[in-house]
């Protein structure tokens, strides 16, 4: 089996970048210039404050809690990603409202710390805390009017109640007003405890991940929450789960939700996200003909996923998949999300030849 880095290298060549044959300048920026949407990103900065709240326990936390930015740039410049879109992990641990607040002033902090430490590289969103509604709708402010967030991260549900539900209309219409981009993320299903397997042997993040964002998709359009907000953008991680696996069953089935959702509802509905390709990416075919290309933005899942499965199967996955063509591979890297999230600008120096500092040769 090759290498990582050689298979990275050969999908280059098959992008026509880098030093492959017949590689142009144009698509190696474009291979260079990656913007990763999907980035869990556990400020070491929180992590020491959580622990003296005895809201965690260093020795108990998953091996994707320890972020580290040396390792995170490393990869970033291995695979050509220009900027990662930084997502804080862990915001579902606070006792109290007072907690909460407390808790995203530290990443807040760690947060616009790296991004001056390393200009160009990082931009962040701010995590939604539907438990403490009052909460976000401080986060929000800050993180968008004083911060510079490109969007806000939110779980497919709380405490079984998936996005869609009424009880989260407030918050959506204050994204909504913003014209806001909402990232969704998926964890175990409800009703399981936390971390153990729902199937003996199988890891949850392998199916159930998976449902539960396709769950979170399909409560969203039965219950009309995309048509009451018409400015609010939704990214669906891991390529949308099984969402556009079952379009075609949910447009035939559709009578049977309650309210009964008709077909063309459903085909509205599924071109209104946008989706990641973490996970890896499988053969694209049947998202690009239910979402179209120009939906579809890269994403990682780092550093849940390794440096070796992002080089060894993300990255290949998109450079080598023959539903693409060029320019919406080109999209898919980088145009898609920088016309989805226009603050995104701000960050974005790929188009300064100039380079920055703090990106690795």
């Amino acid at each position: 089996m090759a290498s990582a880095a050689g298979t990275v290298q050969q999908s280059r060549a098959l992008a026509g970048g880098g030093d492959g044959p017949g590689g142009t300048g144009g698509d190696d920026d474009a291979w260079h210039g990656k913007i990763d949407v999907h980035h869990h990103f556990t400020a070491p900065q929180w992590v020491d404050w959580a622990e003296r709240e005895g809201l965690v326990r260093r020795e108990d936390l998953p091996w994707w809690s320890r972020w580290d930015a040396d390792a995170a740039l490393a990869l970033m410049d291995r695979a050509g990603i220009a900027i990662a879109v930084l997502n804080p992990t862990m915001q579902d641990r606070y006792r109290s409202a007072a907690q909460a607040r407390e808790g995203l002033s530290v990443v807040f902090e760690a947060l616009t710390d790296l991004v001056h430490e390393h200009p160009g590289r990082f931009a962040f969103l701010c995590p939604a805390l539907l438990d403490h509604p009052e909460v976000t709708t401080w986060a929000l402010r800050r993180a968008f009017d004083e911060l510079g967030a490109v969007g806000v991260s939110v779980k497919a549900s709380y405490n079984g109640v998936y996005l869609g539900d009424p009880s989260y209309d407030r918050f959506l219409a204050e994204v909504d007003e913003r014209s806001g981009v909402l990232i969704t993320h998926p964890l175990d299903l409800p009703g399981k405890p936390p971390g153990v397997p729902t199937v003996p042997g199988i890891p949850n993040f392998m199916c159930d991940f998976l449902l539960d964002t396709t769950r979170a998709a399909v409560n969203l359009i039965r219950t009309g929450t995309l048509d009451r907000y018409p400015r609010l953008s939704v990214v669906l991680p891991h390529a949308g789960g099984f969402l556009p696996q079952i379009a075609t069953r949910l447009e035939a089935f559709g009578d049977f939700c309650d309210p009964p959702v008709d077909a063309a509802r459903v085909r509205e509905g599924l071109r209104r996200f946008h989706y990641d390709t973490a996970g890896p990416l499988a053969p694209a075919c049947t998202l690009v003909e239910t979402a179209g290309a120009d939906r579809i933005l890269f994403g990682t899942d780092w550093p849940a996923a390794s440096a070796e499965i992002i080089t060894g199967y993300t990255v290949p996955a998109v450079e080598a998949d023959h539903a693409f063509t060029e320019h919406q591979r080109r999209g898919i890297y980088r145009d898609n999300a920088r016309r989805l999230m226009p603050a995104l600008k701000r960050a974005d120096h790929t188009d300064r030849r100039s380079g920055s500092g703090s990106r690795r040769t």
